[in-house]
């Protein structure tokens, strides 16, 4: 499917915040600034094919939050010998 140009980097931003809400389960995702640096590194038109990022589901710490948990997209170290034959890696926090 096209898009044009001017909206890949936005739609890219998009795409992540719509994934981190059907795989947490949360409908408030926070993107960390790193992930949005990522996708705008190469400009607006460019952006990169992949991105590896990391989504934490935490505990809402604000009194008047509507929901109790939010997800945190970081952006996940890339290894030098590459992505190929590296599965999900489920961490549980014991807060």
């Amino acid at each position: 499917m096209w898009i044009t140009f001017k909206k890949k980097a936005p739609k890219a931003i998009k795409e992540i915040r719509k994934f981190a809400q059907k795989a947490m389960g949360t409908t408030d995702v926070r993107i960390d600034v790193k992930v949005n640096k990522q996708i705008w590194s190469r400009g607006i038109r460019s952006v990169p094919r992949r991105v590896r990022v990391r989504i934490a589901r935490k505990r809402n710490e604000e009194e008047d939050a509507k929901e109790e948990f939010y997800s945190l997209v970081t952006v996940a170290e890339v290894p030098p010998e590459g992505l190929k034959g590296l599965g999900t890696k489920v961490i549980d926090d014991a807060d």
